[in-house]
């Protein structure tokens, strides 16, 4: 059966013995960019393989660009095939408890046309907390951490990239969409997943310039969980995103945060409350101020 959105640690420890499941470990923390690393060659679901934000999920930033632009197509799809990723592969994505850094691989597999792929709903924690069995085997110093363990008799495979074009949006075309289109006139929204405090121009600490786009509204990340870091049932999602909307329909709406990355975590979210096709202004906040000619706004939307 394919999961295409959330995925419990119950659910996953049942199908670790499946050929066709590849787990990527996406533990990540912005501060301490080698933390999730680490964390991961001391303990590990088992047979997962191990993703950096900013080395596998990423591209090179340049002046130009945000923070963690997009990876390049060929780029991407040969690291997907070397994980032993092809079409009829379920993917499971986990990080250490909220999904914000898994999210990011979820969204890179649908924009690149692979629908199989989920994320374990409360990370390592929830899969911690269900007792569930964890890898420790030490790694090889000369053992590159993306390519141990594989799951044993699945090679590496030839993922073929679709990608969909219709799921990103550019600086250009949203500077458009602000100017003369469907964001000037209120027919389509624009949508920031960054926290209140940061939205607000408040407490700015990983980015050069504080705020947000004019016209943009804010949408934690955080809103999409529980107390246990779990995300919300589909009903409650859908009544906190029907606010953030406020009528405009799911396609017309664009999410972004401060690097492309937690604008991930709203998709998903959206994706869980059946709220599908909204799309990513990658570049985000951290590429939007590359220029500083570009209008930002500060306090609460």
């Amino acid at each position: 059966m394919s999961q295409t959105a959330l995925i419990t640690a119950r659910q996953l420890a049942a199908r670790l013995e499946d050929r066709d499941l590849a787990v990527i470990d996406c533990r990540f923390d912005l501060a301490r960019p080698q933390w999730g690393r680490e964390a991961y060659a001391g303990a590990r679901i088992p047979h997962a393989l191990y993703a950096h934000l900013d080395h596998d999920l990423s591209g090179k930033p340049s002046c130009a660009t945000g923070r963690h632009p997009l990876p390049p197509i060929e780029e991407m799809a040969a690291r997907l095939g070397g994980w032993g990723i092809e079409r009829q592969v379920q993917v499971v994505a986990y990080d250490q408890s909220s999904g914000a850094y898994a999210a990011r691989l979820w969204w890179l597999l649908r924009w690149l046309g692979h629908a199989r792929v989920a994320v374990l709903d409360g990370g390592l924690a929830a899969w911690q907390q269900e007792k569930l069995p964890l890898d420790t085997t030490p790694l090889s110093d000369a053992q590159p951490d993306s390519q141990a363990p594989m799951h044993p008799g699945r090679p590496a495979r030839r993922f073929d990239p679709r990608p969909d074009p219709e799921m990103v949006v550019t600086t250009s075309e949203l500077e458009g969409l602000i100017a003369s289109g469907p964001l000037a006139r209120g027919d389509a929204v624009l949508v920031d997943a960054r926290s209140a405090d940061r939205f607000a121009g408040r407490n700015e600490t990983i980015d050069a310039v504080a705020g947000h786009i004019p016209g943009a509204r804010n949408h934690p990340f955080t809103d999409n969980l529980d107390a246990a870091g779990r995300f919300l049932d589909r009903g409650s999602l859908r009544e906190r995103f029907a606010k953030t909307l406020e009528g405009v329909p799911p396609d017309a709406a664009i999410f972004m945060c401060g690097s492309g990355v937690t604008a991930c975590h709203d998709l998903l979210a959206m994706e869980v409350a059946g709220l599908k096709e909204a799309r990513l202004y990658a570049g985000s906040w951290s590429e939007w101020i590359r220029d500083p000619k570009r209008p930002i706004d500060t306090g609460t939307a």
